[in-house]
């Protein structure tokens, strides 16, 4: 009998414990792909299609910001500059040299007592075209590059490229420059070494494979019948000059950027993922954006969307996060507000809250090693918190406070935000930094909180539709939250 009954009791225990089991599991599977309705499954599509139109309309910081202003005055924001004054519900925005921009929803309680931010940055590695880049040799011309952020030089050799950016003349002109995304455009190339002759690059270090003067790219092979010397230097010269009126030397107030010409595309036979360029850190900020325009109504804190320029090389420069540009956007709504008094700036930093919007790196089933699996962010498993990031002994984080994180979690939670929390990488693997300690530099609460990503830095990052959709979620939400 009593063997009985421990045997009824060891299967109620058992039975007990598959029905727990079956519960978690079915509300594991419900955050994620395979649980979802149709009707959430459509708003993922949905937003992951508008996510790639603004992917290809964006793909320098210049294109980025024209292409959110415009977006921003098409949903009754205005430019701060023309608004005399500033009431709750007012939408304004502000570029910063056309690199950056801020926008901002003004909520009912007086700046001084905080506001919600998400920042982003709108910069990504590329390969920049030196100052004098145009040179002819053994029949080609060619530009000299220098590459922008951290990149793996040999990923950036045998990839279509784009032209991208302004090229400023001394009568004031600045002509935008475009080549290589239309169909009937020509692109541009960085050649490579043919394996039977490179058995000696193949003898060097991965990272020494590519020197960095070598990432020349192709700009032309056609002579000119008119030139002296440099024949095809000067074919390319005079479409140039034809094309923008520059000559030579204008290269030197020049900005271009050669980026590559892929356009976004889905990823993978389900079109469950986003491969696309410049997606770290657009992958985070266009959620942002996108949060921002969906508030209706008059928030209770006002609601602020950063996004930055040159992340990639430390946050430095004038259109960086470094910069006292943003201060000047904060003190132009607490003016345009009425509020005016010696503290008031700083008051309204120590008391404000914002997510550093910003990627983190996706565990890869093919290179796991490099990830501690239990604090590893995942494909498809919605938005990852980082509560620091930096690298090895969190140098160059700002290491959130329980109590913030605990915030955080409660406002995605309430609102039904699938996310996940993991660091970027085994600890002495490298790491990696973002705006955090910048803004938490100010006194403002700060959590780092983006979207996981694969082959970041590369040519063609890919990142899940899922995150994508739960990253504008969360944003909105926080940018909502009381």
């Amino acid at each position: 009998m009593l063997e009985n009954m421990r045997n009824t009791f060891e299967d109620n225990q058992e039975s007990a414990a598959e029905e727990k089991n079956g519960e978690k599991n079915e509300k594991k599977k419900s955050e994620y792909w395979s649980g979802i309705t149709d009707g959430l499954k459509k708003d993922i599509m949905d937003f992951a299609a508008g996510y790639m139109k603004f992917l290809d309309k964006s793909k320098t910081e210049r294109e980025a910001v024209k292409t959110v202003s415009a977006m921003a005055a098409q949903n009754s924001f205005i430019n701060i500059a023309e608004a005399e004054s500033l009431k709750p519900g007012d939408r304004v925005y502000g570029i910063n040299k056309n690199k950056s921009i801020y926008m901002a929803v003004i909520g009912e309680k007086p700046l001084t007592e905080g506001f919600n931010a998400v920042g982003a940055h709108i910069d990504a590695p590329r390969l920049d075209l030196k100052q004098n880049p145009l040179y002819e040799d053994s029949g080609i011309a060619l530009f000299k590059t220098h590459y922008y952020g951290g990149i793996k030089k040999y990923q950036w050799t045998t990839v279509p490229l784009a032209l991208h950016g302004v090229i400023a003349l001394t009568d004031g002109r600045v002509a935008d420059v475009n080549i290589g995304e239309n169909s009937e455009d020509p692109v541009f190339l960085v050649t490579d070494l043919l394996p039977h002759l490179a058995a000696k690059q193949n003898a060097k270090k991965l990272a020494e494979g590519v020197p960095a003067e070598n990432l020349n790219i192709v700009a032309g092979s056609i002579p000119s019948e008119e030139a002296d010397s440099d024949y095809v230097k000067n074919t390319v010269l005079g479409m140039l000059k034809e094309k923008y009126g520059m000559d030579e030397k204008d290269f030197r107030s020049a900005e271009i950027e050669a980026v590559p010409a892929a356009k976004a595309r889905s990823l993978g036979i389900d079109s469950g993922m986003v491969a696309a360029y410049g997606q770290d850190d657009r992958v985070c900020a266009y959620p942002g954006v996108m949060a921002m325009l969906s508030i209706q109504g008059v928030p209770e804190r006002t609601a602020i969307c950063i996004l930055a320029d040159k992340e990639e090389i430390g946050s430095v420069g004038n259109t960086g996060m470094e910069s006292h540009n943003f201060e000047l956007f904060i003190m132009d709504i607490l003016e345009k507000t009425g509020i005016v008094n010696p503290y008031a700036l700083q008051r309204a930093f120590s008391a404000s809250r914002a997510l550093s919007a910003d990627v983190t790196a996706a565990l890869d089933p093919t290179y796991p090693e490099v990830m501690e699996r239990n604090n590893a962010a995942y494909m498809g498993k919605g938005i990852s918190i980082k509560k620091y990031t930096g690298a090895r002994g969190k140098s160059g984080a700002s290491d959130a406070n329980a109590e913030f994180v605990g915030f955080v979690r409660g406002v995605f939670e309430k609102a039904g935000v699938t996310y996940q929390s993991s660091e970027m990488g085994k600890v002495d693997e490298g790491g990696g930094g973002t705006i955090a300690y910048i803004l938490a530099n100010r006194g403002m609460e700060v959590l780092d909180c983006g979207v996981p990503v694969h082959s970041m830095h590369s040519p063609y990052e890919s990142a899940s539709k899922y995150d994508i959709y739960m990253a504008y979620k969360g944003y909105k939400a926080f940018l909502e939250s009381c």
